[in-house]
Order: structure tokens, then sequence, then C-alpha cells
């Protein structure tokens, strides 16, 4: 099958943050954002010459306030995902390691969520195949 060229791929880290009591932090995307209201994981696109982990670094302390480091950043996963203008590939990495307390730098709305209660939040379609892997590990 051929490819589509005009249609990117586009590199996004994503971070399940893990809390004492194993809840994920979930962040909602603020209105005016595309997929407003829906519910993800924080992270966000990476950068030239950035590796994943320096990107999560980046975003974690951009969004959230909180300190970490790659030895800290443990890659779980990935989702890869066909929109109908870019294709997403996303790592998806565990954290249980920081400094700081996340908080809402960016108005974003945010929740800490145990792993069976996760399909409970709208999330982009991306970020669904995530879940039964965060659940096995959890």
């Amino acid at each position: 099958m051929a490819g589509n060229d005009t249609r990117k791929i586009v590199l996004v880290a994503a971070c399940a943050l893990l809390d004492a009591d194993n809840r994920i932090l979930l962040a909602q995307r603020p209105p005016g954002k595309a997929m407003a209201g829906l519910w993800e994981f924080p992270g966000g696109k990476i950068e030239a010459g950035e590796t994943p982990e320096e990107t999560l670094i980046r975003e974690l302390h951009e969004e959230l306030g909180i300190e970490t480091e790659a030895a800290c950043l443990s890659p779980l996963t990935f989702a890869s995902h066909a929109y109908d203008d870019f294709h997403l590939l996303m790592p998806l990495f565990v954290c249980r390691k920081y400094r700081g307390i996340p908080m809402a730098r960016e108005g974003q709305a945010l929740k800490w969520v145990r792993a069976h209660a996760l399909r409970d939040y709208p999330m982009p379609p991306a970020d669904v195949p995530l879940i039964p892997v965060l659940q096995d590990l959890l």
C-alpha cells in the first residue's frame, strides 16, 4: 500500500505521572486547543534535536512546574495513530520520581485518576490504546 506522502509524522512524548498511590495524572486540553476538553497524559511535541526524555523534562516543568530527570523516566509503550492530516507517534513513559507538586501552569484542569477509571475520561483517539497497558502495569 502506497504511503501518503503529504501526511507528516508528528512526534510527541507523553508521561504517565504516578503519585504515591499509583494514581495517574491527567490533564484536560484547554478551550481553543485542538481536541479541547479531552483528557490526556502530560507531555508535548518533541522539538528538533531533543530526545523524548528531554522533551518530557521540559514539558513537565512548563506545564506542571515539577522537576524530573531522564533516569526517572521509564519507557512503557507507544501509540501510533493516523489522524486526518498527520500521523502521531507517541512514546509513553512512566515517571514515579519527581520534585514538586504538579500544578496547572497553562490553565488546564488536572486530575489524579486510578488506572481502572481511565476510561471514564474522554481522551484523544491516540491515547485510548495506552489505557490497557497502564491498567496491566498498575
